[in-house]
């Protein structure tokens, strides 16, 4: 026999709680389902489970984030238009709802439904943050498809993810009503509306300053991109942003804001890995994953979006401590930081700084 080492028998030890919670959140909900069970269906006692999750909220997350990463992605057919591109991608995410035969608690699970999850002030204000960060990553494929236009699409995105979100909510309190197929008709309807849909926020002139330097820039290695999958090369010239999970909206700064050909790397950090961190992987996983059915991945090619639990970024950026609330920025040029910034408007700050005195020193 095989001995494992230790790594493999935690990662056995893991695979065997997700596989045990999901039977127990399929058959009872996440209200009702209890770890004492889970412990029981997995073989192990109850202390083993904890310390592979913090908290059944913890668990009953992981348990999503496993069926969304295990969802097979077929190489995407580039939309013809915009109004193709929304039916495609409403079609792909209306594949959630439940069949008819599926149990009320199999539908929720299957509908990775948050109702009675997300019970306190903090995970509903961060929820409000990643649903406008999914409307941004949405938006940006979106604009995509004209890009002779340059409108912008954020609106239009969050009005499609409204239709499509309520479906799910509906489907969960009455199974069966409405037709998924009518919702991708509408959704494509809705590329012909105008939403006069610009990007000005007016606290823009009030933003304090990025401070120009000339600091040594260690990038950090190892960290993917998650919307495309391959490894950041922070060493790019470009945009490195870190976003605290309560602040990750601010991700359009960052977007708009950047200089023509430079990347922008958006790092989401927080300091409760174990539910808020596993909220916004969820989030953002469940919906790359029906962004990659519809477009390929060259969309995003200025855009990366990092989860940094190692807090790897933070360090390399000079960052001493970081919560939800976190927003920080360097612009990175020529393996240099040109320009920091701290607080609301940071990304913003550090990309439009004028570095041109600090650079010419340098030379």
């Amino acid at each position: 026999m095989v001995r494992l080492t230790r790594v493999q028998q935690q990662e056995r030890t893991r695979r065997s709680v997700l596989a045990a919670a999901k039977d127990e959140f399929t058959e009872y909900g996440y209200t009702l389902a209890k770890v004492d069970r889970i412990a029981d269906r997995a073989e192990l006692t109850r202390g083993a489970v904890y310390s592979n999750f913090p908290s059944k909220r913890a668990l009953y997350l992981a348990v999503l984030i496993d069926m969304v990463e295990n969802i097979t992605v077929d190489e995407p057919t580039p939309p013809v238009s915009l109004d193709d591109a929304l039916g495609v991608f409403a079609r792909a995410w209306l594949e959630r709802l439940p069949m008819a035969d599926d149990t009320a608690s199999g539908g929720r699970l299957q509908l990775r439904s948050l109702v009675g999850v997300l019970d306190d002030e903090h995970g509903r204000a961060v929820l409000a943050e990643i649903a406008r960060l999914e409307a941004l990553l949405l938006a940006i494929a979106l604009e995509s498809c004209e890009p002779a236009r340059a409108v912008r699409r954020v609106r239009l995105a969050e009005l499609v993810l409204t239709m499509l979100d309520g479906s799910s909510h509906l489907a969960e309190a009455a199974p069966g009503f409405g037709d998924p197929f009518d919702l991708a008709r509408a959704c494509e309807h809705l590329a012909g509306i105008d939403l006069a849909d610009t990007w000005a926020p007016a606290y823009l002139p009030y933003i304090t300053p990025a401070q120009p330097c000339e600091d040594t820039w260690d990038p950090p290695t190892g960290l993917a991109d998650e919307i495309g999958g391959d490894e950041v090369d922070f060493g790019a010239d470009g945009l490195v942003t870190v976003l605290g999970a309560g602040r990750v909206a601010a991700a359009e700064e960052a977007v708009r804001s950047a200089r023509p050909g430079e990347q922008v790397t958006v790092v989401i950090v927080t300091n409760d890995p174990a539910e808020t961190g596993r909220l916004v992987r969820l989030r953002v996983v469940d919906l790359t994953s029906c962004l990659r059915r519809v477009f390929e991945p060259e969309v995003w090619q200025r855009v990366r979006l990092v989860f940094d639990d190692d807090a790897r970024t933070v360090s390399a950026i000079g960052l001493t401590d970081f919560d939800d609330e976190t927003e920080a920025a360097v612009r990175v040029q020529d393996g240099v930081i040109v320009a920091r910034a701290h607080g609301r408007g940071a990304a913003y700050a550090a990309s439009t700084a004028d570095t041109s005195n600090a650079w010419r020193g340098k030379r």
